[in-house]
């Protein structure tokens, strides 16, 4: 995932067990950042300076297409700073959540951002009173404004939501409080909640932490898996009340903010940050519940290869097809760069220049976060990619994830100024898709038996059952809590997990018997960082959607398809994300993209189900 200060929890195992296999190469470099703390608080106290050039600009925009200019140079320039001080205090957290002097750097980035964001509230208003037409003048008289277009467009289109410079001022006077229920989350998850112990049939004791939970619950052995998801979730439950009071304070933090930019709820302010039609959420909602009939149909195959006659929640990730084979990280690249190759020569040397120049960090260890994810926020270094490299197959999914993520930072900063570098998620998780579905391709082009087939089909399945159908069903308790809150409805723990539990049983088919959900198991809702991150998550299912027609084109040579996918990436912020990727070819707006995946699914499931009959025959 591109990061948003919320890592998504995928392959990872024990930190202690990968630790041998580290080499210098294996770590990323945040030197390139900053060489030193030293270097960091210097960076800062030019913040710090660049502050008071921007309060002086108060007052001040209207003047002149110079001094308009000037100020927003200043604005920029300080945000740009910010953002690579955000990133170098971020990822050395990451590296070790433990780490004191980390979170202190994390702490001196918050306050900045407080002030930058205090510093800069009359900015908003003060284009707002302008007006358009005298905008519009001074970018007629000052070319160099260009690069600010869309930024300023954007603010004109918020009118009806910003407020007078004094309410502005006050709003950013709480922005140091803002996310604070998902810092506390975050803490809690990754470094203080006291894990359990498990003892497994083989007589091997592991403590569940998050990383173990993701390999231990792929174990071969059921009733394992049993012991794993009970006391795993069994912990989680027993902080019900709490991580209630914690969510419900995140629900209640973003009402109070729809309330205060006048928006009737918290989904319409959510979407219409990115300017995002309420009919692509609706829609694939809509269209996910419509296409269930296919999502069990994987579960009553997966049932049948497993050798299960009654599926329960804890038989869904073990793989399809047993396999003990390997994919060491230098195997897992090679893949992954043969794989992109389609994307062209120009896509595939910027890669191999990032994994030369150390941008990745591969491995788990004690106190790393955990799961997956790429910072690119630091405009002017590179990007950055946090992995927990296990050497299994899903391993090398991971890579070609993050690396696509990786990619677009990097083709967007390339090609476009500070001010429209950054891209929407709604964008950012086609990238990661992409490059999923190419490595797909690679891998079943090459595989040398039908076990090897299996695994990499057993793969997809699942990779679209967990980023379509399961992010689409995070997307439905998004709604259905939010709109809870914003109406005033109290949400305790045990409500949550009430709502969580009949969404949850609806879309794995319990009361039909496809999928039986233990009681235990429906407070999973507390183990997702994404929901601390409102209405973030359904932007994976609308992304591998729309990822996978790419994909399809490019890989059959449609003309102009892999040109249109480039811009893409090159593009950065310079339009609205729905209108960048209508541009490019999908409309994420219509249920095409949707039935697509669901279509491809069933084409999958055609061939597992084609090579078992071979099996059988034989």
């Amino acid at each position: 995932m591109k990061k948003t200060f919320l890592a998504a929890v995928l392959a990872s195992a024990l930190a202690a067990h990968a630790a041998p296999q580290e080499r210098p190469q294996d770590r990323w470099n945040l030197a390139d950042m900053y060489a030193s703390t030293q270097d960091f608080d210097a960076d800062a106290a030019r913040v710090d300076a660049q502050l008071k050039e921007i309060g002086a600009c108060k007052g001040q925009l209207g003047a002149s297409a110079a001094r308009f200019k000037q100020c927003l140079d200043t604005y920029y320039d300080a945000f740009k700073r910010l953002l690579r001080l955000y990133t170098y205090a971020g990822e050395s957290a990451a590296q070790d959540t433990g780490d004191a002097a980390a979170q202190a750097l994390e702490q001196k980035a918050q306050v900045l951002f407080s002030r930058i964001q205090q510093a800069s509230s009359y900015v908003n208003p003060e284009i707002l009173a302008l007006g358009r037409e005298k905008i519009d003048g001074f970018f007629r008289a000052e070319p160099g404004l260009a690069i600010y277009r869309h930024p300023i467009d954007d603010i004109l289109r918020m009118a009806p939501h910003t407020l007078d410079a004094e309410g502005e001022a006050i709003v950013a006077n709480f922005s140091l409080t803002q996310g604070s229920a998902g810092s506390i989350y975050r803490i809690f998850s990754n470094a203080e909640i006291p894990w359990p112990t498990v003892k497994l049939s083989d007589g091997k004791e592991v403590k569940l932490d998050q990383a173990a939970y993701s390999q231990y619950r792929e174990s071969a052995n059921r009733d394992d898996r049993k012991k794993v998801f009970d006391a795993f979730f069994g912990e989680w439950k027993s902080f019900e009340g709490t991580l209630g009071t914690t969510f419900s304070s995140s629900l209640k933090e973003d009402t109070v903010y729809s309330k205060v930019r006048k928006y009737p709820d918290s989904m319409t302010r959510a979407l219409d940050a990115n300017n995002l039609p309420r009919a692509v959420y609706d829609t694939l909602i809509k269209v996910t519940n419509e296409n269930l009939p296919t999502l069990h149909r994987y579960f009553r195959l997966r049932a049948r290869m497993l050798g299960v006659e009654q599926m329960r929640y804890y038989d869904i990730y073990p793989p399809l097809v047993h396999s003990t084979r390997e994919y060491p990280i230098d195997e897992g690249i090679h893949m992954m760069l043969e794989a992109v190759k389609p994307l062209g020569p120009e896509y595939v040397a910027a890669m191999k220049k990032g994994l030369a120049d150390r941008w990745m960090d591969v491995y788990p260890r004690p106190r790393k976060l955990s799961g997956a994810h790429m910072a690119g926020s630091a405009y002017d270094v590179h990007p950055y990619l946090l992995i927990n490299y296990t050497n299994n197959y899903e391993s090398v999914s991971t890579i070609a994830h993050e690396w696509g993520h990786a990619m677009h930072t990097y083709f967007s900063t390339r090609n476009q100024p500070f001010a429209t570098s950054d891209y929407a998620t709604f964008v950012a998780e086609i990238a990661s898709t992409t490059n999923e579905a190419l490595l797909l391709d690679y891998a079943l082009k090459t595989a040398k038996n039908d076990d090897e087939r299996l695994l990499y089909l057993g793969s997809a399945l699942e990779q679209l059952r967990g980023t379509f159908f399961r992010q689409a069903m995070f997307g439905e308790f998004e709604q259905r809590v939010h709109a809870a809150a914003d109406a005033g409805q109290p949400l305790t723990g045990a409500q949550l997990t009430k709502i969580y539990g009949e969404i949850l049983r609806r879309y794995h088919g319990d009361a039909q018997g496809v999928v039986k959900i233990d009681d235990l198991y429906t407070v999973e809702w507390a183990y997702i960082p994404h929901f601390y991150n409102a209405f973030y998550v359904f932007q994976y299912a609308t992304s591998i959607s729309a990822g996978s027609l790419f994909a399809d084109e490019i890989l059959r040579g449609t003309p102009g398809a892999r040109e249109r996918y480039l811009k893409l990436l090159s593009s950065g912020s310079s339009d609205y994300p729905y209108d960048l990727v209508k541009a490019a070819g999908v409309d994420l707006a219509t249920r095409a993209p949707y039935d697509a995946v669901a279509q491809r699914m069933n084409r999958i499931m055609d061939e597992i189900e084609a090579i078992l009959a071979r099996r059988k025959a034989g």
